[in-house]
């Protein structure tokens, strides 16, 4: 698939100004809450917009590109899924009024994109250089995926060093100041906890890239598919976190579907490694047999998991920290 720098331009521009009319223009001093009505609204655009951009795909490159981008955005969507409970943690942790929180969460996939973006670029670059490169991704994977399935600690928030560091550096208010990302007190000017929180869910959906884009390259080995698919799949996330609300709690074999699918992907890249290397015997995967598992799985983990009810661990929200406490907390 070839893309011209003019493409990549074109579409790099597009995507901010969808940002920018979502950030700037839509919810420009609107303090009203973001309901479900105006968040299944919203949502229904962007995956309209998904959807006509593989359109576009397919017009132009073919049916095999559009499926894998299909298949790409499809995997990073479900796998944001596990994003948004993360997200409530952190918006009641730093306890976000509500009206602010559609800024904040815009804010900070904002920076999100931009890690991803340079994340995808090096990772497409070692593997166009080095096919060893898919063992790696293939192993973590799997690893990954075991880990999935044995559980953690799912519900514990983990400050990241860019976190700490922004907090220890930067002069930050205690108070929010309305949706602002700086005030001023006593003639300084200073950042409020809404950058604080801005800088968490960036940071923090970085590390959640750290599996979903080995997953990606596993359908697909485009840069533009992987970076498109990626934009397409955390635009909509602001929407679906609103959309969902108290439903992630309910998704509770979710995990579980989200662990099949990454070691299936664990798998595929392997046998491809091995493919480029002439073991013979390795199958190549195709993209609709991919397609199939993904959809499938979701399907039935989602209809498992709505049947099965939410689990009582989980109907407990996380208590709200203010951040004077969490530093002198920290501090000791």
């Amino acid at each position: 698939m070839s893309v011209s720098p003019l493409v990549w331009g074109l579409t790099i521009a597009g995507i901010l100004a969808v940002i920018a009319v979502d950030l700037f223009l839509i919810h420009r001093n609107d303090t009203r809450e973001f309901t479900t009505r105006r968040a299944a609204f919203w949502s229904a655009i962007y995956i309209g917009l998904a959807v006509l951009f593989g359109i576009g795909v397919w017009m132009f490159s073919g049916g095999r590109y559009a499926a894998e981008y299909y298949g790409g955005f499809v995997t990073e969507k479900s796998l944001s899924v596990d994003n948004l409970f993360v997200f409530m943690v952190i918006l009641t942790r730093f306890a976000v009024p509500k009206h602010a929180q559609h800024t904040v969460l815009m804010a900070g996939i904002v920076i999100a994109l931009v890690l991803r973006g340079l994340f995808i670029a090096v990772g497409a670059a070692a593997i166009s250089t080095f096919t060893w490169v898919f063992f790696i991704f293939g192993a973590f994977l799997l690893w990954t995926a075991i880990g999935m399935v044995r559980g953690g600690d799912e519900d514990e928030v983990k400050e990241n060093a860019l976190l700490r560091w922004a907090k220890r550096v930067i002069p930050t208010s205690d108070d929010y100041d309305g949706s602002r990302f700086v005030t001023r007190q006593g003639g300084r000017r200073l950042i409020t906890p809404m950058a604080i929180v801005m800088i968490a869910i960036g940071s923090t959906d970085v590390l959640f890239a750290v599996d979903s884009i080995p997953a990606i390259f596993g359908l697909t080995t485009e840069p533009y598919l992987v970076f498109t698919a990626n934009a397409f799949a955390l635009m909509g996330l602001v929407q679906l976190y609103f959309l969902l609300g108290g439903l992630t709690d309910r998704l509770v074999y979710l995990g579980h579907g989200l662990a099949f699918i990454l070691g299936f992907i664990g798998v595929k890249l392997i046998f491809h490694a091995m493919h480029e290397y002439g073991v013979s015997w390795a199958p190549e995967i195709p993209i609709w047999l991919s397609l199939a598992v993904i959809a499938g799985t979701l399907a039935a983990t989602t209809v498992a998991s709505l049947a099965a009810g939410p689990k009582p661990s989980e109907k407990e929200a996380a208590a709200p920290v203010p951040l004077d406490e969490a530093d002198a907390t920290r501090d000791a």
